[in-house]
């Protein structure tokens, strides 16, 4: 069976081309994928040949934001699953082509138990579902021991990206007081805030007036995050929501106010299924994340768009004809 699929063969480059898939086995879906999507974290760092994973010898075929209808079960598959639209993290599906994580393609094979199926949510919407997933996972982290004794939890919220947006969103449903801070006004615009400050604008410190108990750095950029510290209270939380290169930040600020440094990898079991029902009732609202759609066959131009234009928050590509 062959499929077309965005493949980088190389730094810096990026193409569609015909690969080869693995057969079926008892136990798989084949998922036709109608949208995919770019992650501007993973992809950016994999495309120019610096993403820290096992998973990085070209050529690769990238993505995790896959979206797609079971055109095909195995023999031990629930029948129902048959014709679902379904949410799928990639695949190792390809011969002689390196999947990282391998969901940019037209033709997706994996265990049925690694689709979700995404009920009553709009299929486009469905791509959202990882980076939710994750900023989920990262607030969930956080647990109730961030709120002060008797008073509110304030949070600040670096970057308004799509993690970004769902973070603060997720922190304000629970009754958070959240301000937000990003470099573009549009992307601030689209948030769910209590205070949305332009980065370098004004200090932070000075424009959230009180000292905040977590910050969540969502920009990829330490620069970003070392600026923000001034802004955190005595024994507060850094939780990283971004992917780096490395960690680079000043010791003193968190020394001296005794601050806890928190990873996110990723999300937990349980956590895209959690994020479909909280889109499914509207608890979680994403409406206004996707700003750009582009067919597959411009996948340069999509790229191009979807790592270096401060407009795009998220693009969505299209595969069906």
């Amino acid at each position: 069976m062959n499929a077309k699929a965005i493949v980088i063969p190389e730094p810096n480059s990026v193409e569609l081309r015909e690969v080869r898939l693995t057969e079926p086995g008892a136990d798989d879906v084949v998922v036709q994928t109608f949208y995919t999507s770019i992650s501007a974290g993973t992809e950016r760092m994999l495309l120019g040949g610096r993403l820290p994973h096992p998973m990085l010898s070209f050529p690769v075929v990238p993505g995790y934001e896959s979206v797609g209808r079971v055109a095909q079960a195995g023999a031990n598959v629930p029948p129902e699953l048959l014709g679902q639209w379904v949410y799928i993290g990639g695949a190792r599906c390809f011969v002689d082509v390196n999947p990282a994580w391998g969901g940019q393609s037209s033709v997706l094979i994996a265990d049925y138990r690694r689709v979700v199926p995404l009920n009553s949510v709009e299929p486009h919407q469905g791509v959202l579902l990882a980076l939710a997933a994750t900023a989920l996972h990262g607030v969930d982290l956080l647990g109730d021991a961030e709120h002060a004794s008797g008073t509110q939890r304030r949070a600040l919220v670096l970057g308004q990206g799509p993690v970004g947006q769902i973070a603060a969103r997720l922190l304000r449903r629970q009754g958070t007081w959240v301000a937000v801070s990003d470099r573009d006004a549009g992307r601030l615009e689209r948030s769910s805030a209590d205070l949305a400050t332009l980065a370098g604008d004004t200090p932070l410190k000075e424009a959230l007036g009180e000292p905040v108990h977590t910050i969540i750095e969502a920009t990829g950029s330490m620069a970003a995050l070392a600026d923000a510290l001034p802004a955190l209270a005595e024994g507060g939380t850094v939780l990283l929501l971004g992917y780096y290169d490395e960690l680079r930040l000043p010791y003193m600020p968190l020394f001296l106010k005794q601050a806890r440094l928190l990873t996110a990898r990723e999300w937990a079991p349980g956590d895209l299924v959690r994020c479909r029902d909280m889109i499914a009732d509207g608890t979680l609202d994403l409406r206004g994340l996707i700003t750009h759609t582009l067919p597959v066959a411009q996948v340069s131009a999509a790229y191009q768009t979807a790592l270096n234009d401060p407009a795009c928050l998220k693009l969505l590509l299209e595969w069906a004809a």
